[in-house]
């Protein structure tokens, strides 16, 4: 048992002795507080369960989000159409090596840019042992780790060995930046729509940057 699971364990257990001390101040019928201890040891399991379990839950909340926002984009022929979200960009979901990930797509970004977390849940490949990059950033310049994305697939686009740089300072913010976008046949904005064209099969890898 892990610090964190023990930190859990000891908080529900004073929580249920609190319960349990209320219970008997009040000198309940046995029948009703048994009930009420149940309905309390229930409350507590699916609070422990839902903390335990936050992150993936959180993965689900932010996939089923994006569904309903229309952030993993429309097909439409060749192409794929990204809607424009409420806060005015251009947010899209992505297979980063089978992983799925939120990005921006930003084309005033040089270079696309992922967070540590979102590097080590997709097994994207980090050049730990040279010399870091300076990236600048809303928030000043941060030093980042060139890295590699081995598969990168988005709607009917294929790329493949896609150049990164990865940093903790990127907080929660993955990017798509023009190494991307300069990989595909073309891109261009009609109204709210970001429309992505790839190059189609057996003219040109849309993996190259």
């Amino acid at each position: 048992m892990t610090g964190d699971q023990t930190a859990q364990v000891m908080a529900a257990v004073m929580m249920l002795v609190l319960v349990g001390s209320s219970l008997a101040a009040r000198r309940l019928p046995i029948g009703q507080a048994a009930r009420m201890i149940a309905g309390w040891l229930l409350i507590f399991a699916v609070v422990l369960v839902g903390y335990s379990y936050r992150f993936e839950l959180n993965q689900v909340v932010r996939r089923v989000t994006g569904d309903l926002l229309g952030e993993r984009g429309q097909t439409v022929g060749d192409t794929l159409r990204v809607p424009m979200a409420p806060d005015g960009h251009f947010w899209v979901r992505a297979q980063v090596n089978g992983e799925d990930v939120r990005f921006l797509i930003d084309s005033g970004a040089t270079t696309t840019a992922v967070s540590m977390r979102t590097a080590e849940a997709a097994n994207v490949t980090v050049d730990r042992g040279g010399f870091p990059v300076a990236i600048n950033t809303a928030n000043g310049v941060v030093e980042a780790r060139s890295g590699r994305i081995a598969r990168l697939t988005l709607g009917p686009i294929q790329s493949r060995d896609l150049g990164v740089v990865v940093a903790e300072a990127f907080g929660d913010t993955d990017v798509l930046g023009m190494n991307f976008l300069s990989s595909l046949k073309g891109w261009r904005v009609e109204g709210q729509t970001l429309v992505l064209e790839p190059h189609k099969p057996g003219k040109g890898d849309s993996g190259s940057d």
